[in-house]
């Protein structure tokens, strides 16, 4: 189960909206959703979190390039947002067939079938999440110059994204969509 919130920055404080994600398919698609929330294109937080086992931020200004912080790659890899991001950190190109090893039936088995030792979870096998390295990926100083430090942002564990919405003086706000 995903939570997904963007914290958009006015001159009157942060204004939160919870947001589905449905139709994202690429970074691309996420950096649009934020920077439609954007007021003056001020800064706009995207929060995903996956059930505590990970979270990710996406910090858009304006037409920038997006920033990304994953505070766990692989078990961020082997979701579907979480990969959108992996991805796009690790510099892995979403169309390239190399990249999705996975998508190939290399053991003789169905999607879903077990295999010989009954194993049906492709999580465990996905060459994506074992590429892609246990701990934090991206720009950990990501909200330093809202007060939250790297070593802040990497001390965070549960409930990690409502402790970077009170570092940010948005706690309150985002309560209101969770």
């Amino acid at each position: 189960m995903y939570f997904a919130a963007l914290l958009a920055r006015t001159q009157d404080g942060w204004e939160a909206s919870d947001t589905e994600l449905d139709d994202v398919e690429t970074l691309s698609d996420l950096a649009d959703l934020a920077r439609d929330a954007s007021v003056d294109e001020d800064t706009v937080l995207l929060f995903i979190e996956q059930e505590d086992a990970w979270f990710g931020l996406v910090r858009v200004e304006g037409e920038d390039d997006p920033r990304i912080f994953v505070s766990d790659a692989a078990a961020a890899a082997r979701s579907s947002y979480g990969e959108i991001l992996t991805n796009e950190l690790l510099g892995r190109d979403d169309d390239d067939p190399a990249d999705d090893l996975d998508a190939l039936d290399l053991d003789g088995t169905e999607d879903g079938e077990p295999d010989e030792t009954g194993d049906t979870d492709d999580a465990d096998t996905d060459p994506a999440a074992a590429t892609a390295p246990s701990g934090p990926v991206g720009e950990r100083d990501i909200l330093l110059d809202f007060g939250l430090s790297d070593k802040e942002l990497l001390a965070l564990e549960s409930d990690a994204l409502l402790e970077i919405a009170e570092a940010l003086g948005a706690g309150d706000v985002l309560e209101t969509v969770r």
